[in-house]
């Protein structure tokens, strides 16, 4: 870090959080690495029950360690979010595959430009890395979620991001698996915050450090994720696509129906007419719920968009802009 970001950075408090699982091989070069890139922030290890040394290496390394028993990444960063004070985060994996020298850049980029989360894309060549069933699941569910919520991301799952402490203090973390960085994602897209996607060094892990993502079993999770943030974020358009559905169903069941009646007076498909009927009767129930819900939804924004407000920007800059 450079003299000129040191002085811009006077007084700011700025705290490098790391989930940990099983990262004995690693966190110790990880704390090394952040220390010597932001020597002025304090690094936190929040150890998710490692059975190998994980807190003791991250302990020696200099790092305040902390502990979050439930099992999850998404439960690791709700107890980091709930327990360090700071006013610029940088969350990073303890598994030394992201590149510390970005740091200075990342925070620098947040604090000029005023923003609340600098997300950083991953860029890498080597194929042990980011592996191709990896690199095509980001890809897919990226681009869903780029379709529904908004399209200023390229790498929605990253583990590498910044983010003021208006972000961190008003995200409602819900999810308690690696949906987390999906979660993230809607929430700033939801409120409009500032952001913006910065390319950085992607590498491979180190000798014995094994990663925990399961392609397929993550992939369906963050996929059931992003199901349930549309139906809480969009319930207009969920609800409105569930109207769709019933009701075309409903129409192609009463066609033949009505048809033999028009043709002979009689309703010989009795149990039919019922049925497509009461599909009809759930069509405009969805329907209704989605225009409640999106009301709803409305006002939960708000609240959350009041949260967000109540806390004041970095002090530091001011010091950029002077």
């Amino acid at each position: 870090m450079d003299a000129e970001n040191a002085n811009a950075w006077a007084g700011l408090r700025v705290a490098v959080i790391i989930p940990c699982f099983n990262e004995e091989a690693s966190i110790a070069k990880v704390v090394a690495d952040f220390r010597k890139a932001l020597p002025a922030a304090t690094v936190y290890v929040y150890d998710n029950d490692s059975s190998d040394r994980t807190a003791e290496v991250a302990t020696q390394a200099g790092a305040i360690v902390g502990f979050e028993p439930f099992p999850g990444k998404g439960n690791v960063m709700r107890r980091m979010f709930s327990d360090v004070e700071a006013d610029v985060y940088v969350l990073v994996d303890g598994d030394d595959t992201y590149d510390a020298t970005a740091a200075p850049t990342l925070v620098s980029t947040l604090l000029e430009r005023q923003l609340d989360m600098v997300n950083g894309s991953r860029v890498t060549d080597i194929r042990e890395a980011y592996r191709f069933g990896h690199r095509f699941g980001n890809r897919l569910l990226t681009g869903i979620v780029r379709a529904i919520f908004g399209r200023q991301f390229s790498d929605m799952l990253s583990g590498y991001r910044v983010f003021s402490r208006r972000f961190v203090k008003s995200f409602p973390a819900v999810s308690s698996g690696f949906e987390i960085e999906t979660e993230l994602t809607v929430h700033a897209l939801e409120l409009r915050m500032k952001t913006v996607e910065i390319p950085t060094r992607y590498k491979d892990r180190p000798a014995g450090s094994s990663s925990k993502l399961k392609t397929i079993r993550d992939g369906i999770r963050i996929l059931r994720t992003i199901g349930i943030l549309v139906k809480e974020e969009r319930p207009l358009a969920f609800f409105s696509a569930v109207f769709a559905v019933l009701a075309i169903l409903s129409v192609v069941l009463a066609v033949p129906v009505i048809a033999e009646y028009l043709r002979s007076g009689l309703v010989p498909r009795f149990p039919t007419a019922i049925l497509s009927a009461s599909l009809m009767v759930l069509a405009f129930l969805s329907l209704t719920a989605g225009l409640v819900l999106d009301t709803v939804t409305h006002c939960r924004r708000e609240v959350k968009r009041l949260a967000y407000l109540s806390i004041t920007a970095p002090t530091a800059t001011r010091r950029f802009l002077e």
